[in-house]
């Protein structure tokens, strides 16, 4: 059995895709996993299951959300030692940053340094950003809500055709301690 994280994107938020996270964990169960554990209400999801294929697990999952709630929700599944790889490649101290100031955005499959080409680092510093394994490490001293990076690196068509989702460090921390456990 491997242990993974389930995270949707753009749910519980504002009002709209409103996702409970016990029905969640419910249906996590009715698909065939176990210890399902759920962390905040956004769309995090921890579970265990024989199956070794993330992507599977993720279009499944994104199916049985659309069936139950009657919305469609972009899903990536990474396993506990993906995040924690991601969590280790880290190129920011993190553990001197509060985790409002660090964030990573996992990507549904690799994205090259090509398509971040027309944005300048320099001119947002000092924000920052570097690329990882099927993830991008955003350093905003001033939190998310404030960083010009942050807007610079969501502009659409940047990320055409990849599915994306943003989780703060403290989130991204919790997630690799509840795939370790």
């Amino acid at each position: 059995m491997t242990t993974y994280a389930a995270l949707l994107r753009g749910i519980n938020v504002g009002g709209h895709k409103k996702l409970p996270m016990a029905e969640l964990r419910t249906l996590l169960t009715g698909l065939g996993h176990g210890d399902v554990r759920t962390h905040l209400q956004s769309g995090n999801a921890v579970f265990t299951s024989a199956s070794g294929d993330e992507d599977t697990l993720a279009a499944e999952l994104g199916k049985a959300i659309e069936r139950h709630f009657g919305f469609q929700v972009d899903c990536l599944v990474r396993s506990g030692a993906y995040l924690r790889a991601v969590a280790d490649a880290c190129p920011y101290p993190a553990a001197t940053l509060e985790g409002k100031q660090l964030h990573v955005t996992y990507f549904s499959e690799p994205v090259g340094p090509e398509r971040f080409a027309a944005v300048d680092p320099s001119a947002y510093a000092p924000e920052g950003f570097a690329l990882g394994d099927r993830a991008l490490y955003l350093y905003a001293p001033e939190g998310l809500g404030r960083s010009k990076l942050a807007e610079a690196l969501a502009r659409p068509g940047l990320l055409k055709g990849v599915v994306a989702t943003s989780r703060n460090w403290n989130t991204v921390t919790k997630l690799v301690e509840l795939t370790r456990a």
